[in-house]
């Protein structure tokens, strides 16, 4: 019986451009860019060949880059047999059809690449369809250029995943698939605010924080589901995952792990992940996760602020963890630095046995904090209210008076508010009432 051949797709040969405008913030750090970059350009199943950047007075509204570079960068692919041009900028559609025209290649944008990333990446039915939206939006001023490929090259990096088979529709067909993608997200937003007011009154946590921070090794860590998938990669988590944290002292958090933010996140793709990320906006806390051991670590804190504040998250309660502690040469050095800035910053190693328990004492009394003691005095004869505090809150003490059961439990202000409003007696735990919880 003759073998099967197995054929596999060749590997794209991919060459890398920075063009920062001279005199910006970028200009300063173009090797620290360029290597993510190859970073992301890896994780998409290319290999590098190859890198050139200039510093550009202004943008080249033709090329991004200026003539001399052009010809430079062709000479470059030859060279390389490169079979794909990266900018780590964003291109214009123009300037993309006049570089592939100048360099007889495909060229693709930062943007592109992360698009493509999440098109091989996502795996639940709700990922799928923000994938394909974002890339519907991001390839609808791009068509023309796309066509021009879909004669000759079909499934390289940049033309994968679930948005594909649309390319070759017109316009007016993808911004009806647009909609249509839209109405879908909607509903499913509806779903999981269903989903979450159906949820029992447990604190909330919201994982965020720059692409391979650490964030689903920490959800690992304090859950101890060691199903919960890791991978030293970029991008490695884009559904939504949640589960609940046993804290210890009876205590417990609902924590969500969230898509990995990373510098110049296409908007389009933020804006389609809304629904995945409305979670953090419902958690009582974000834990914005950072990898201490990153040299580049607050210019991730400061990409992450950013996009928190572009979906409108800004205010809301943060503690930031620094994870991979088990990096640092000297840890309580690196603790005192960064506590200059946010007093209550903590750290924590998913390597380590005791790597998260500091976090957790920590996330135990905040849910202390936001539930004070309280008295309440319920009739004896109403056991239904008694066993729901027993259920829904944290029973310190109790006594039973005549004709009354008085509870010293932690509350919610709005838990206390509502018990009130049902005419029941209700003040904080003071004096000999704490004496009795104690």
């Amino acid at each position: 019986m003759r073998e099967l051949i197995e054929v596999q797709p060749p590997v794209e040969r991919a060459l890398l451009v920075a063009a920062p405008r001279k005199g910006s913030p970028e200009a300063q750090q173009i090797e620290e860019h360029l290597a993510e970059l190859a970073e992301l350009v890896d994780t998409a199943g290319a290999v590098v060949v190859g890198r050139l950047s200039q510093q550009v007075p202004s943008p080249n509204p033709a090329t991004l880059i200026g003539e001399g570079k052009v010809e430079e960068l062709r000479d470059l692919v030859a060279e390389t047999k490169a079979s794909l041009v990266v900018f780590d900028e964003e291109l214009t559609p123009n300037q993309g059809a006049n570089l592939e025209e100048a360099l007889k290649v495909r060229v693709m944008d930062r943007a592109e690449v992360i698009l493509d990333i999440f098109a091989t990446r996502a795996r639940s039915h709700e990922a799928k369809l923000q994938v394909e939206l974002a890339q519907m939006e991001y390839l609808l001023p791009r068509l023309a250029r796309m066509w021009t490929h879909l004669s000759r090259i079909r499934g390289g990096i940049g033309l994968r995943g679930p948005g594909e088979t649309q390319l070759e529709t017109d316009r007016r067909m993808i911004r009806r698939k647009i909609q249509l993608l839209r109405d879908k997200l909607r509903d499913v937003a509806r779903h999981r605010e269903t989903l979450r007011a159906g949820r029992g009154p447990i604190l909330t946590v919201a994982l965020v924080g720059y692409t391979n921070a650490g964030k689903s090794s920490l959800l690992r860590a304090l859950t101890g589901d060691h199903d919960i998938f890791v991978e030293n990669r970029l991008f490695a988590t884009l559904d939504t995952v949640a589960r609940v944290a046993d804290l210890g002292e009876g205590y417990q958090a609902r924590v969500t792990d969230t898509v990995g933010f990373i510098r110049k996140l296409p908007h389009h793709l933020v804006a389609s992940f809304r629904a995945t990320l409305e979670e953090a906006g419902e958690a009582d806390l974000l834990l914005h996760v950072i990898d201490a051991s990153h040299p580049e670590w607050r210019e991730h804190v400061e990409v992450v602020e950013e996009v928190l504040t572009e979906l409108g998250l800004e205010d809301r309660p943060v503690l930031h963890v620094f994870t991979k502690a088990d990096l640092l040469a000297d840890e309580a050095a690196f603790l005192r630095l960064v506590r200059g800035t946010w007093p209550d910053a903590v750290l924590a190693s998913a390597m380590r046995i005791d790597g998260v328990q500091g976090l957790k004492a920590v996330l135990r009394e905040r849910i202390r904090a936001a539930r004070p003691p309280m008295v309440v005095r319920v009739p004896l004869a109403d056991g239904a209210t008694v066993a729901r505090l027993y259920r829904d809150g944290e029973v310190l003490g109790r006594r039973d008076l005549e004709g009354m059961t008085e509870l010293v439990v932690r509350l919610t202000p709005e838990d206390a508010a509502r018990l009130r409003s049902r005419g029941l007696e209700v003040h904080p735990a003071r004096g000999e009432a704490l004496r009795v919880a104690g």
